[in-house]
């Protein structure tokens, strides 16, 4: 099968400033595809836009939302749809990770990283499906991590959310794929970004790049319709031993 391109393609991608997020924007509109990113911080669209704008011919709108709040992310995706006239692509990653122990761990530090990762994807979703169901072929998908698979002490916040993360997505795939929209999840291992410890360079010399999550993104939006990869697990090759 010849690969298909995204030209003309409107996707919208959470969290798309910084890390995963930027990389897959970055290669959405490097194939040509017309991109929406959000993100909390103005300040961190506002440095993300001529990097994506610079990575090829599609282009690019900044959407300062938060995923957490319905009415933002619901405001988003219409100005996405008016800007565009369509959505056809949306790639949920936005996401917080805060490492502690449960018995540390705060209410407030709780509901931030499972109000962002797992129900920050339903609002996403809720808003976006309107604009996607019935309209010859749309695709939803979650940035997981395997840490939704392999629990680990420290991070029972971040595990959970992540792990209903994988479960909402299945139930999701199972609902729309009537509707021609496809759902998958991807779940990287380690990645080189400032997401866990504030600095990219640590590790980075055998964590996965977010270009690689990107590339994985990018060739299931381009697979042949009749089939699913519904998840993907992608791993270090040489972990740290």
């Amino acid at each position: 099968m010849a690969v298909q391109s995204l030209g003309g393609k409107v996707a919208l991608v959470t969290g798309g400033s910084r890390g995963i997020g930027l990389a897959i924007a970055r290669a959405l509109v490097a194939d040509g595809a017309r991109v929406a990113i959000t993100a909390r911080s103005a300040a961190h669209l506002s440095a993300a836009r001529p990097s994506i704008e610079a990575a090829g011919p599609g282009s690019v709108e900044t959407l300062q939302a938060d995923v957490r709040r319905y009415d933002q992310i619901h405001r988003a995706v219409e100005a996405v749809v008016s800007r565009f006239g369509a959505l056809h692509i949306l790639i949920n990653n936005a996401g917080v990770g805060i490492f502690t122990d449960v018995a540390s761990m705060t209410p407030e530090q709780w509901a931030e990283v499972v109000d962002t990762n797992l129900t920050g994807v339903f609002n996403a979703c809720r808003a976006a499906l309107p604009h996607m169901r019935g309209r010859g072929g749309a695709f939803i998908i979650n940035i997981s991590s395997l840490a939704g698979a392999n629990p680990f002490a420290g991070a029972a916040a971040y595990c959970a959310s992540k792990a209903g993360l994988n479960a909402f997505s299945e139930a999701l795939m199972q609902e729309v794929r009537y509707d021609d929209v496809r759902v998958s999840y991807v779940m990287p291992g380690s990645v080189a970004t400032g997401f866990s410890s504030g600095d990219a360079a640590k590790g980075a010399e055998w964590k996965i790049r977010p270009e690689e999550v990107a590339d994985v993104v990018l060739n299931l939006l381009r697979h042949d319709p009749r089939s699913l990869p519904s998840r993907v697990e992608l791993r270090p090759s040489k972990p740290r031993k």
